[in-house]
């Protein structure tokens, strides 16, 4: 049975499906980067609001902006905007439901124009984000907007049809300005330390250069809330799509399938008013910052600590790699040791409770999340997620040791070949500078680190740049499990 609302009435009885009617849901909020983590997260609370008989005027229209979302485009429109999310406990079974929270879906390389009125139209009220922690266009060591980047320049020459997320958004909030209506709450779900912050700083860069007034006029009247955002989502397999049709008969050519564990903490600064978030267990909040520094430093820096260090010795998905008692008791010993110390109080939180549920959430055999996909993009991820707890113990006086040995796994990984000499597939943007750079560390030891774009003054200090040389040199020469091993023994 191919998925779509004509069907909604013939899914099995154990999926659930939307009993509101989506006809009379209208969108309220436009999203940009609608993958697997936004429909696994943001959408689902809107779905289950929607459920509840609330929030009819908050649905979601989603935005493709880079050429590889026309698939996503193509599948939005066949399956009416419609797809199946299946949430995998680690006992094998599955909690699945038919999505429809999403009820439009536009993709801006054939209809710019359709996606700035969309936002300028009087009813969107939230521009939301998940357009990865690359896609803001800013230097993780500066902080400074990147103007020179050619997208960037093309979409600011006059007379341009906008094309970036920055250019798009921009474009409606001036039109929105000249209508003398208010600006939209632009809304980031990426996970970046101070995301809100970030959104503020990248798109008032970008209207700066584009219009001074337009800019002051944004800066004044628009919010750009922070958030936390956690849910482990890896990406759709075949695999997936084949389950999903064995055990329901539902045929959707892009479903979702994640952990059972979900939590988004949201500061609560929106211009226009937002959904009832609150009533379906968003903690809405005045400052979101302890929660994203735990979840950054804890969950995000975890997964790198496990993934190169975990590649190099052979394991290939997440759970095999947390089943493995050394890597466990290496992550356990880096939360507490290193990342702890440098969080604030979380309120509501048990901090102990919360790192055992980390490990447990890592080893569910279910979600079959991938070592490869963790290791991804790694340039735009260690220097907002590992940098400052290493920068930070620094400062204080603690215990650097695992984090920096996180850095050098990174380093070896980036030469592109394993422990068995076998190629490494890297996928970073960067990589093109990246692996001849790690590829040259077996003569220069700290040639990695001396890249400032990435590791900013990191390379002048001397306690760290001893130990990183300590723990590559290991690396090389012992490879990745006695270096762990050492690391627990000597700790």
């Amino acid at each position: 049975m191919k998925l779509r609302a004509s069907t909604l009435a013939e899914v099995h009885t154990d999926v659930e499906v939307p009993t509101y009617d989506r006809a009379a849901v209208t969108t309220g909020i436009v999203h940009f980067g609608v993958g697997g983590f936004h429909r696994a997260h943001q959408a689902m609370y809107v779905d289950r609001l929607l459920e509840r008989g609330e929030a009819s005027d908050w649905g979601i229209c989603g935005v493709g902006v880079l050429p590889n979302d026309r698939k996503m485009k193509e599948v939005m429109a066949e399956q009416d905007c419609l797809y199946t999310l299946a949430l995998k406990h680690a006992d094998g079974t599955w909690e699945t439901r038919v999505i429809g929270s999403i009820v439009e879906y536009l993709f801006a390389p054939e209809d710019p124009e359709a996606v700035i009125e969309k936002m300028a139209s009087e009813a969107v009220k939230i521009v939301s984000l998940t357009i990865t922690e690359g896609g803001y266009n800013f230097s993780a060591t500066t902080g400074e907007f990147d103007e020179k980047n050619p997208a960037i320049v093309a979409d600011l020459a006059d007379g341009a049809v906008p094309a970036t997320t920055f250019g798009l958004v921009v474009e409606a909030l001036a039109r929105r300005k000249d209508r003398g209506m208010k600006p939209f709450t632009i809304m980031s779900c990426d996970n970046i330390e101070g995301n809100g912050h970030i959104a503020k700083s990248t798109f008032l860069a970008f209207a700066r250069l584009k219009d001074s007034e337009l800019a002051d006029w944004i800066e004044s009247e628009a919010t750009f809330p922070n958030s936390m955002v956690d849910r482990i989502t890896p990406v759709t397999t075949p695999e997936v799509m084949q389950e999903l049709s064995d055990r329901y008969g539902i045929e959707d050519a892009w479903p979702v399938a994640a952990e059972p564990f979900t939590q988004w903490a949201l500061e609560d600064s929106f211009t226009l008013g937002r959904p009832p978030f609150e009533d379906v267990g968003v903690q809405v909040v005045d400052d979101v910052t302890p929660y994203e520094l735990m979840k950054l430093r804890l969950l995000n820096a975890s997964h790198q600590a496990l993934a190169y260090f975990g590649y190099l010795s052979g394991y290939r998905l997440v759970h095999e790699v947390c089943q493995d008692s050394l890597f466990s008791e290496f992550l356990l010993a880096y939360m507490d040791n290193e990342a702890t110390p440098t969080l604030q109080p979380v309120p509501g939180i048990d901090l102990t409770e919360y790192k055992r549920t980390l490990i447990e959430r890592f080893s569910n055999p279910e979600i079959r999340d991938t070592v490869a996909r963790l290791c991804a993009e790694s340039s735009d991820r260690i220097p907002k997620w590992l940098l400052p707890v290493i920068r930070k113990n620094l400062e204080t006086g603690g215990e650097i040791a695992r984090s920096t040995a996180v850095v050098a796994s990174w380093a070896r990984y980036a030469e592109a070949v394993d422990e068995s000499g076998e190629p490494i597939e890297i996928v970073d943007q960067l990589k093109d500078s990246l692996i001849p750079i790690a590829q040259s560390q077996r003569e220069n030891p700290t040639a990695f680190i001396a890249n400032r774009a990435v590791f900013g003054d990191l390379i002048d200090n001397e306690r760290f740049v001893a130990e990183y040389t300590k723990q590559l040199t290991s690396l090389q020469e012992n490879g990745a499990r006695a270096t762990l091993e050492s690391l627990t023994s000597t700790h």
